[in-house]
């Protein structure tokens, strides 16, 4: 009997790293591993390797593993000096500190322009804005970058062994979300570089092509080869076999909602993000900083669990009778307001219950959701399908309040690590190109129940009155 090759698949989230292996023809899981990251929207990178470190040992290694990828947290700003050691912690994309920096690019630039070249205008989570920030918060740091990259760049970096910062590399899907990269013509734009950050004689990582092999593991007592990785959107749409017209909601630290197309999308008005696929193609998104930590802080609040949230949201009927909270608990990115904070509206003796919290508290969410949807149509993208997946969906709570507030039937794949198994995905596709046509592996996208709800539009016009900005899109 034969022995399956076996693939890694490796998510640096925000929150911990998560470690899959794979079979690489099948896709079939083999064993899994994770480890916690430290908290806070500024984190030591080495911090980042220690918890893959464990990951990996809970995964029971990598000795038999022939290729890896990495799918990793978008945007977060990782700074080297010239030995390659981090300058600084690496601020990550729900660090809101550059807020005033992106409104001072757009300012200075125009979205227009920002927009055309490269596919985004600057929020405070796009690394340029970090950079811009850091220049004129930490001089004397800036002044030591010698090189600047995203977190999955820098695990790709750390499995070769290596020190040397040219040996840096990416892939097209999280250099598009950096503010200095085309993703339409596969280049990055250094004058926007020099421009938010008042120098351009930094190195910055090779983008790499999907299928390429960008070195070997030289570590793990591995040798496998290591494919470019993606950004941790752009992996779970592969795990996930998204195509023309299936738009995806995540439902986790971030809300995002996103689809796959063939051509690139240019936004004029910021909400929707033009960044590229980990195939070639292109994946215009929309995130929010406020989705699950709501959920997670409202629960906090009540002092219950998970499963008492959910009981507790669904005692209530829709609309929570009038209750309305506008999350901006951290600032918001969509819509651009990082220094926002939130607000209960409509409070009565008789709302004003740990049912009805609940209740608000899930529907603010999906309202954040539903803008995102909006965005995406009104740049001409066609809604079919729609997926929703993150830890949030396993609340019946959540699977019964999105349908019902959004108005749409809703897809639920099985729970399952999808930024992991994206990247496993894409590891198993730089070793089949290395063995002959570069062919995606016909893994089976997972597949589970759909969520349908009576529509309840009540709920989301309540949030255009509570906070017009919120849906200003409708």
């Amino acid at each position: 009997m034969t022995t399956p090759t076996l693939v890694a698949g490796i998510d640096s989230s925000t929150q911990s790293c998560k470690v899959v292996i794979r079979e690489a023809e099948s896709g079939a899981l083999v064993r899994s591993g994770s480890a916690p990251h430290p908290a806070g929207t500024q984190v030591d990178p080495e911090a980042w390797w220690r918890a893959l470190q464990v990951a990996v040992e809970q995964a029971g290694g990598l000795a038999d593993v022939a290729a890896v990828s990495v799918g990793g947290q978008q945007h977060g700003m990782v700074t080297l000096d010239e030995q390659g050691r981090p300058i600084r912690p690496a601020m990550l994309w729900n660090d809101n500190s550059s807020g005033q920096a992106a409104a001072d690019l757009v300012e200075e630039l125009g979205a227009e322009r920002w927009a055309r070249e490269t596919g985004t205008v600057p929020v405070a989570s796009i690394t340029a804005t970090k950079l811009r920030w850091l220049a004129e918060h930490e001089p004397e740091n800036a002044a030591r970058v010698a090189a600047v990259c995203l977190p999955h760049d820098y695990l790709t970096w750390r499995l070769r062994g290596s020190t040397a910062i040219g040996d840096l590399v990416t892939d097209t899907s999280d250099a598009s979300g950096t503010g200095y990269f085309d993703a339409s013509r596969g280049a990055y734009r250094r004058e926007l570089l020099r421009h938010a950050f008042g120098r351009e004689d930094i190195v910055l990582p090779r983008v790499a092509a999907p299928t390429e092999a960008v070195g070997e593991l030289a570590t793990f007592s591995s040798r496998a080869v290591l494919g470019p990785g993606a950004g941790d959107n752009a992996s779970a749409a592969l795990a996930l076999g998204l195509g023309p017209g299936d738009v995806l909601l995540s439902v986790g630290t971030s809300g995002v909602v996103c689809a796959v197309v063939a051509d690139p999308v240019a936004d004029l008005t910021g909400t929707v993000a033009g960044f590229a696929d980990a195939t070639g193609h292109y994946l215009p998104l929309v995130a929010t900083v406020n989705c699950a930590q709501v959920l997670d802080a409202t629960r906090s609040l009540l002092g219950v669990d998970v499963h008492q949230l959910a009981d507790l949201a669904l005692s209530v009927p829709a609309g929570s009778d009038g209750l309305t909270l506008v999350p901006y608990l951290q600032g918001e990115r969509t819509p651009n307001l990082p220094n926002a904070t939130g607000a209960l509206h409509g409070i009565t003796l008789e709302n004003y219950t740990p049912a009805h919290l609940a209740r608000a508290a899930f529907e603010a969410v999906v309202c954040g959701l539903g803008v995102g949807i909006d965005a995406v149509r009104a740049v001409g993208l066609e809604v079919g399908s729609v997926r929703m997946v993150g830890g949030a969906v396993r609340s019946p709570a959540m699977r019964e309040i999105a349908p019902s507030v959004l108005g749409i039937d809703i897809a639920l794949p099985e729970p399952g690590e999808y930024v992991a198994d994206g990247a496993a995905r894409q590891a198993a596709w730089v070793l089949a190109s290395g063995a002959g046509p570069a062919e995606l592996p016909n893994w089976s996208a997972p597949v589970g129940a759909t969520a349908t709800a009576t529509p309840a539009p009540t709920v989301r016009a309540a949030y255009a009155r509570a906070a017009p900005h919120y849906l200003d899109r409708q």
